[in-house]
């Protein structure tokens, strides 16, 4: 059941707000609407209103808006050739049929902006719930001797900086601001009594894992996400299960699980974790990749549970988090998409509607923040994708009739048939590798 919602509500609903771009400014300029569907294929129900059919249809796997008069090179267009009538799509100028092609990703772009706002102004800006807690030194990454630095495990931070009880949020703004290289002047208090000590910033904030001189972050080792086809996908772990230790050591903080993967040099790694109160033990092997810096490291494709805790803001501060996010996402995406191009992203690691369809699911079980986050990447993404020059999605249409706009006239009919087909051929042959490597990703390879 959660599969089905999380598709209707990720996956339809996005594409519905992509075709209602095109729909509206073609309204706009005066361009007769004949199909507005969600789906390809044989109509299954839907209903007219004044010109416009609007149905659901049988392939659930993208959607279309049939203008009047379109061209008959483009896929979804009618067999109706064209009949100059002012309310055709092709009797209109260029410039306009070119927005009418950009509508559509440009609200994929926007609506995210609209949906943070509204669920942001219902129950806040959502935060990890350990940025509240005061600072306690519970433990360090590595084999280093806490009792030769400044601050030891089962320190608590008085001060610093002059700030006096700081919380995780506080302390990780400073060291921020200090920067590596600089100096935090911190008051602790610990089995010694209080002390004033220096702590130079060595390295950047490590998300999730630890702070810099001030050890593990209090966060505990729950897991949120696995990446299909993962290491940990393919032992058995699953979502919602605590790591109680690992080769045979007790853990308590998600730190010390990444700390133990980055460590096991490719070799496997026994852990025991809590799975609804129920004792789980499996083995691992970890798997090694190469960090955007270059850095070798070995991982299992996992990540954490934070707890969220919510903050109240005004309305501006919260239009302006909802556009950050959404740009942070749209920048992420650019991002992704020219490494896919210059080989630093295999295709491999894309997802169909197979893959998206179950990532839609798990965030309808894990709740109202999860399906939120993943309508914004998915309504980004689709935003971004149909805007890349290929022929068949808008970016390619849009390339097509600015060509035609600097050469001042129309290319053949033919031409653009075989222009259309070439992107078809190839989006085709790409959603079908795609959803092999998805199907076979989610095929259980243990017992």
């Amino acid at each position: 059941m959660s599969l089905l919602v999380g598709m209707a509500l990720v996956l339809g609903l996005m594409i519905m707000i992509h075709e209602w771009g095109h729909f509206i400014v073609a309204r706009l300029f005066k361009v007769r609407v004949d199909v507005f569907s969600i789906g390809f294929g044989p109509r299954l129900f839907g209903w007219k209103s004044g010109q416009t059919d609007y149905r659901v249809s049988a392939i659930p796997l993208g959607g279309y808006v049939r203008m009047a008069g379109q061209d008959l090179s483009e896929v979804d267009s009618n067999d109706v050739a064209p009949t100059g009538a002012p309310d055709e799509l092709m009797s209109k100028p260029r410039w306009q049929r070119a927005l009418i092609s950009f509508a559509g990703p440009a609200v994929n772009l926007v609506f995210p902006i609209l949906l943070l706002t509204g669920y942001i102004t219902t129950v806040g800006i959502p935060y990890p719930a350990y940025e509240d807690k005061p600072v306690e030194v519970v433990g360090f990454v590595g084999k280093q001797d806490a009792a030769a630095g400044p601050v030891h495990v089962g320190d608590k931070v008085v001060s610093i900086n002059g700030i006096v009880n700081p919380t995780w949020s506080v302390a990780e703004r400073v060291i921020r601001q200090t920067g590596p290289g600089g100096t935090l002047k911190l008051e602790v208090e610990g089995a010694d009594g209080r002390r004033n000590v220096e702590l130079p910033v060595k390295s950047a904030l490590l998300p999730d894992t630890t702070v810099p001189g001030l050890g593990y972050l209090p966060t505990r080792p729950i897991i949120d996400f696995i990446e299909p086809g993962s290491p940990a996908d393919r032992a058995g772990l699953k979502d919602g299960d605590t790591v109680t230790a690992i080769n045979g050591q007790k853990i308590q903080y998600w730190a010390q699980f990444v700390e133990n993967v980055r460590g096991s040099d490719g070799k496997p790694v026994a852990l025991d974790v809590d799975r609804n109160g129920r004792s789980v033990h499996l083995e691992i092997v970890p798997q090694q990749i190469s960090t955007e810096t270059g850095e070798k490291i070995y991982q299992i494709g996992v990540l954490p549970y934070l707890e969220t805790a919510y903050r109240r803001v005004t309305f501006g501060e919260t239009v302006r988090y909802s556009a950050q996010v959404t740009l942070d996402k749209i920048e992420d995406t650019i991002g992704i998409v020219g490494k896919l191009f210059s080989g630093r992203v295999s295709v491999k690691q894309l997802q169909s509607v197979v893959g998206i369809s179950r990532a839609a699911g798990q965030a309808v079980r894990k709740g109202p923040l999860a399906v939120i986050s993943m309508m914004v990447l998915i309504s980004v993404n689709l935003g971004i994708l149909n805007l890349l020059p290929i022929p068949i999605l808008d970016g390619g249409n849009i390339l097509l009739l600015t060509l035609e706009g600097i050469r001042r006239r129309d290319f053949s009919l033919a031409f653009k048939e075989r222009f259309v087909q070439v992107g078809l051929v190839f989006l085709l042959v790409l959603f079908a590798y795609v959803m092999y490597n998805d199907v076979m990703r989610m095929l259980p390879s243990h017992s």
